[in-house]
């Protein structure tokens, strides 16, 4: 019987970059299902939908295949036979993302391929409902958050890094206004599943959370 961990929490928490960690340690395949969504969201803005424009939305979905790879230990995000991997982290993308993750249509396509990859393998996934819709008998499961303060100079830092210039207070006003869609969508909201249990990184560096995420799963499992 395969093992699941689900990693859930806000935009900015940290998820992607915990669940690669713990995955490369426990040799699990990690699946990142916000980059699935996002590669989604890639094909709507690429076709100029639009999206407040539900039909149009659910009119394309038949015409989107998203599947996941691994390619030297990496996981390729593959968009109709293209790799997506360099174009998907936009922000443009992560709001449009969130925006259309909404429609029913859009979320029962990836579940679909998000629950045959978890029954088959050891996987661990990350994303806004993973415990409490996808994989709601997982193992682990984990409310991984973050204040919106700390996530968003997480995000400041990043974008400098990488030469991009940015506002801080605007990136924490899109991270609020994304916690607050997330969360108040009425397909599978954002929030805590009753057998989670909560890791707030506000104030630990990224090997404290995954040793406590670790500790959460030894026990877990031994129990």
């Amino acid at each position: 019987m395969s093992i699941n961990i689900a990693i859930d929490g806000p935009a900015g928490a940290g998820k992607s970059t915990i669940a690669k960690r713990l995955a490369k340690e426990l040799g699990f395949i990690y699946v990142d299902t916000g980059a699935m969504y996002r590669a989604m969201a890639y094909y709507f803005l690429l076709h100029d939908i639009k999206a407040e424009d539900e039909g149009a939305i659910a009119a394309a979905c038949p015409q989107v295949d998203v599947t996941i790879s691994y390619e030297n230990g990496e996981q390729q995000v593959i968009l109709n036979g293209e790799n997506v991997n360099g174009v998907i982290r936009t922000e443009a993308v992560g709001n449009m993302a969130s925006a259309s993750s909404v429609y029913p249509v859009v979320r029962k396509k990836l579940v679909e391929l998000q629950r045959q990859l978890a029954e088959k393998s050891d996987v661990i996934m990350d994303g806004r409902d993973i415990g409490t819709c996808v994989l709601p008998n997982a193992q682990v499961k984990i409310y991984l958050t973050a204040s919106s303060a700390t996530r968003a100079q997480r995000r400041y830092d990043e974008l400098t890094a990488k030469g991009v210039s940015c506002d801080l207070a605007e990136i924490e006003k899109d991270i609020i206004e994304r916690d607050y869609r997330d969360m108040h969508r009425e397909t599978s909201p954002l929030m805590q599943a009753e057998d989670a249990v909560l890791v707030d990184s506000s104030h630990l560096n990224i090997d404290e959370v995954v040793s406590e995420i670790r500790r959460v799963y030894e026990q877990k499992v031994k129990a």
